[in-house]
C-alpha cells in the first residue's frame, strides 16, 4: 500500500505544533511548497478523505481538508493522505454549521483540539 510523504509530513507538523490553528495556513516543514503525491488507489471516494489543500499543481504547503461525501473531481488534483476513521459524528456536526453563502467557509472560527494518527489511515 502507498503512504504519501505528505501523512509523515503531517505527523511532523503536529509534534512540532507547527500549525498555528489560523486557517490561513502557512509553510511546510521544509520552508518551501512541496509537490503533488497521487496514487490511483488513494481518491476522494468516501466520507472522510483527509487532503492536501493547494493552489494548483505542486502548491501543498500546510492547509489540509476533508470531504463530507464522495468527490471524485478531486482526484489526481489533491493529494489524499488520510481518512476519518473514527469521530465521524463530529464530521456531522461540522457539516451543519452555517458557512458564509460565497466563500462557504464557517462562519465561526472551527478548531481541531486533538487528532489520533493511526499508523495506516486507510484502515477499516
Amino acid at each position: 500500500l502507498f503512504f504519501p510523504l505528505t501523512q509523515v509530513y503531517l505527523v511532523e507538523l503536529f509534534k512540532l505544533c507547527f500549525f498555528k490553528g489560523t486557517g490561513k495556513g502557512g509553510t511546510s516543514i521544509w520552508g518551501r511548497k512541496f509537490e503533488d503525491e497521487f496514487s490511483e488507489h488513494l481518491k476522494h471516494n468516501v466520507r472522510g478523505v483527509v487532503a492536501m489543500a493547494n493552489n494548483g499543481p505542486n502548491t501543498n504547503a500546510s492547509q489540509f481538508f476533508f470531504t463530507y461525501a464522495k468527490q471524485p473531481h478531486l482526484d489526481m488534483k489533491y493529494t489524499v493522505f488520510g481518512k476519518i476513521i473514527d469521530g465521524l459524528e463530529t464530521l456531522d456536526e461540522l457539516e451543519k454549521l452555517p458557512v458564509n453563502e460565497k466563500t462557504f467557509r464557517p462562519l465561526n472560527d472551527v478548531r481541531i483540539k486533538d487528532i489520533t494518527i493511526h499508523a495506516n489511515p486507510f484502515a477499516g
